[in-house]
């Protein structure tokens, strides 16, 4: 099985809104649904269960019934960081799913995921046991000791700028995790970086410049663009 686990238990600081920025309301629709709807709508999706900021899950539940999301088998509170979150999320799918059944971890905030990145990074995870959604790197990168001026260039080909899903086998994802706690690693920023931290290689699998992440008002500004975008029929893929 392949289950989707949505990790929505940030509180959206930088977003600067009264509200988490993935229940923003945009074209009257929460950002998380959109979010939801692309792994709902996706075939090779069996399931998802959502890690939700504390206080908001039976919001949460509202919308699920209201857009008739049926793949969403549960809402787990979210922890004190994304490592914990995961983590807690991850318990849940361990508990009812085997252990060669693939998780994807994606963000709520990601609203544009496409079918063909989610079918990709469930191939490349059969392939190769793990796959981390990637884009190269296209601008000039600066090394900075003091975050104000820079005298040093960093190759931008040994470069990939990571997004999500990031899809592993669930056993694996669960060994790594406990492993990471018992070496008292708590606050890893992501799945790829905890799998590195841990000794582990990881794959690549597709990204895409439109698979944005929402974390500030700009780019709320820059998703509603893209819900009208129609992109120029001359234009090659």
């Amino acid at each position: 099985m392949n289950i989707a686990m949505i990790i929505a238990g940030g509180n959206g600081n930088r977003m600067h809104q009264d509200i988490p920025k993935q229940f923003l309301s945009v074209n009257e629709k929460p950002v998380i649904i959109y979010t939801l709807d692309a792994f709902q709508r996706h075939p090779l999706i069996d399931a998802i269960v959502v890690v939700c900021i504390e206080g908001w899950e039976q919001a949460l539940w509202a919308y699920i019934r209201q857009f008739n999301l049926t793949k969403v088998t549960a809402v787990v509170r979210g922890g004190g960081c994304g490592q914990n979150s995961i983590y807690r999320g991850l318990t849940e799918i361990a508990g009812k799913h085997e252990q060669d059944d693939i998780v994807l971890v994606h963000d709520a905030i990601r609203p544009m995921v496409s079918q063909e990145i989610i079918s990709d990074c469930i191939n490349k995870t059969v392939m190769y046991g793990s796959a981390i959604a990637c884009i190269p790197c296209a601008e000039v990168m600066l090394v900075s000791e003091d975050g104000e001026q820079s005298d040093r260039v960093f190759n931008r080909e040994h470069l990939k700028r990571t997004q999500t899903p990031q899809g592993f086998r669930v056993g694996k994802l669960m060994e790594i995790h406990n492993r990471a706690l018992a070496q008292g690693i708590t606050n890893s920023v992501a799945s790829c970086s905890l799998m590195i931290e841990m000794g582990e290689t990881v794959h690549f699998s597709k990204g895409s410049e439109k698979n944005l992440k929402l974390t500030t008002v700009e780019d709320i500004d820059i998703f509603k663009a893209m819900l009208l975008a129609k992109r120029a029929e001359w234009l090659k893929e």
